[in-house]
């Protein structure tokens, strides 16, 4: 296609009268008020965020029951699978640290989007962005051959 092509699609198509898409925009209803059915309850943030932070001590009662169940590993000079169960234990209980801190960060900004209703889409999603590069996933231990 030419650009002299391209051109004269586009003149057609202005001259239709195409309808152009804002979505940053609620059409008004007939009435006139423009709140169409778009509606936010800040009870239901407050208790999406209060739940999502409340996930922090499911994940802590996990932690302790991992750290349990290592304890009986004992001396692990000479055992090879002794060995890269601690460093399995090290990879998941550093894992599971981060889905606990993440869950607390996560409520606390669903917290405060519902309570102020704000913040702007941009802010939110550089708060979710410093959310998830501070909770990058471990590398992975297990099944790895090092040096080999």
């Amino acid at each position: 296609m030419s650009w002299d092509e391209w051109e004269q699609l586009k003149a057609d198509a202005a001259a239709r009268g195409s309808a152009r898409m804002q979505l940053n925009h609620v059409p008004m209803d007939p009435g006139g008020s423009g709140t169409g059915d778009l509606k936010s309850d800040k009870k239901v943030w407050t208790k999406a965020g209060e739940d999502t932070k409340g996930l922090q001590d499911d994940v802590d009662k996990a932690l302790g029951k991992l750290g349990d169940g290592q304890s009986g590993l004992g001396e692990l000079s000479g055992v090879q699978s002794a060995a890269a169960q601690k460093e399995l234990y090290a990879s998941w209980k550093k894992y599971v640290e981060d889905v606990k801190g993440r869950c607390g960060e996560l409520g606390g900004l669903m917290e405060r989007s519902g309570r102020d209703l704000t913040m702007s889409d941009a802010e939110v999603k550089a708060e979710l962005d410093k959310i998830q590069s501070k909770y990058q996933d471990t590398a992975a231990v297990g099944g790895q051959a090092k040096g080999r």
